[in-house]
């Protein structure tokens, strides 16, 4: 078991909480992360109650900031989504959790420039509270074709929307490894950086999501590793799978593959 290993239950995303809870027990890691939306009053009373009975810790919450709306909706819009990010950040206290990470909600007729200052503005009146609560807010790096959600699709302009924003990353291995200057963005992202999720690529896979396991496809991970390591990261190496190749193979098989695969190469890094 590698301490630094995380599993983030969007891997079993089609199934209920108490479904995805049972999980736990069958991989060698002892952190994970929950879904936001996912977590009504039954499914939070579940999550208290494996949190509870197992030797747990509560990663992070992935929460979709203004998913139903752009970011030039009208006031009160967003009023509400500030709203239910502060009663995020209060779920995420009472877990125990060590941060929140978002998309933002997408651009609407608004320039990039126009729609991060949109989203700053919004979540402005949440960041004393995540600070007293120690709740990390995060924002992530996530592909183009999730516009409809979000408005940093590189990790440059991640960094760029956090620093804005005065929150933190959250850099996801699988929309960034094929950036340029990735080594030195990801030393400028870790004084920010509370979480990294890793998988892999097979090249000429078309399909969306199409991760795969960690060692099963073309992602130069332990280079990318190593600068993360370089750069002084010291955090939680996240597992997210999703896609064809998750399903076929089985969602349980496929993440106890990828625990195993991604401690072994972290314990060979010397972490």
């Amino acid at each position: 078991m590698h301490p630094r290993i995380s599993v983030n239950n969007i891997c079993f995303m089609d199934e209920d909480i108490p479904s995805q809870l049972a999980y736990w027990p069958q991989l060698d890691t002892r952190r994970f992360s929950l879904v936001g939306p996912q977590l009504d009053g039954a499914g939070l009373d579940a999550v208290r109650a494996a949190l509870a009975a197992g030797d747990y810790t509560l990663e992070t919450i992935v929460h979709p900031f203004s998913s139903a709306d752009p970011l030039d909706a009208e006031p009160r819009v967003l009023q509400r989504a500030t709203a239910r990010l502060q009663d995020q950040i209060e779920v995420a206290r009472q877990l125990g959790a060590r941060s929140i990470y978002m998309t933002t909600g997408g651009h609407g007729g608004l320039t990039w420039e126009q729609a991060a200052a949109s989203f700053a503005a919004a979540i402005t009146p949440c960041l004393g509270a995540a600070r007293a609560a120690g709740v990390a807010l995060m924002i992530e790096n996530a592909p183009p074709q999730y516009a409809d959600l979000h408005i940093a699709h590189t990790l440059r302009d991640t960094i760029a929307l956090a620093e804005l924003a005065d929150i933190g990353v959250c850099i996801d291995l699988f929309g960034c490894w094929t950036e340029a200057g990735l080594q030195g963005l990801i030393a400028d992202a870790v004084s920010r950086c509370h979480l990294v999720q890793v998988s892999d690529y097979v090249l000429g896979d078309r399909s969306l999501p199409s991760r795969a396991v960690p060692g099963d496809g073309a992602m130069p991970l332990r280079r990318l590793l190593e600068w993360l390591l370089a750069a002084g990261y010291e955090g939680t190496f996240e597992l997210e799978l999703l896609g064809p190749r998750i399903d076929a193979e089985g969602h349980l098989t496929a993440v106890r593959r990828a625990v195993h695969e991604l401690g072994e190469l972290l314990h060979d890094l010397g972490v």
